[in-house]
């Protein structure tokens, strides 16, 4: 089991610096998501926010910290879409397809918390912990495909793994591309990935 850090201080409630912790991830996750996180500096953050570095120490103890919070928070809204009621019940293929959907809604609401997750390597006790739970989130995924294979609705002719990899790189390519000004709402980017995507995994008719 991993060992978490000590957790920033809930959000919503506010400090001397006149910020809410929800306000100073979303600055901390821009500045990140634009500089690289090792590019990045509670300096710099500080100056976009109009505070001192001391008083981004009273929401949380270092630069590190961000990253963990940040992390975790896109982490578990994506966990959070595999306990819903359509990721839950009825046949593998449509619960597969339910943790699609709701998967690329939570890229399209949290795009720079979630590229931040697809560039983390390792660096850290913090990004090894992400690690660990994108391969639990893709072990998850994988069984998903495993019994919609057992069950025939998806073809048998494609490595299970392979499948899961296929289908999350193509869910994941999204956060290159994707931009919410765009003209395309987060429900019909899902609708484009699901269709797209699910037309060539689902098992033909015999």
């Amino acid at each position: 089991m991993t060992t978490r850090g000590p957790r920033a201080e809930p959000a919503g409630r506010r400090g001397r610096p006149g910020h809410s912790l929800d306000t100073l991830l979303t600055a901390a996750v821009e500045l990140f998501d634009e500089r690289g996180y090792e590019a990045a500096s509670m300096e710099e953050l500080a100056g976009r926010l109009g505070v001192t570095k001391a008083a981004l120490y009273h929401h949380v103890p270092s630069k590190l910290d961000l990253l963990r919070v940040a992390l975790e928070q896109a982490l578990d809204a994506l966990f959070a879409v595999t306990e819903e009621p359509g990721a839950v019940t009825g046949r593998a293929v449509d619960r597969l397809e339910h943790v699609v959907r709701a998967s690329v809604r939570v890229l399209a609401a949290q795009l720079p918390a979630v590229r931040l997750l697809l560039r983390v390597r390792g660096n850290s006790e913090v990004e090894r912990a992400a690690l660990d739970r994108r391969r639990e989130f893709d072990r998850l995924v994988a069984g998903l495909v495993v019994d919609a294979v057992a069950e025939g609705d998806v073809r048998p002719d494609v490595d299970p793994a392979v499948t899961a990899r296929l289908l999350f790189g193509a869910v994941n390519s999204v956060t290159g591309w994707y931009r919410p000004d765009g003209g395309l709402s987060p429900d019909e980017l899902a609708d484009a990935v699901v269709t797209t995507t699910f037309s060539g995994l689902r098992a033909r008719p015999a």
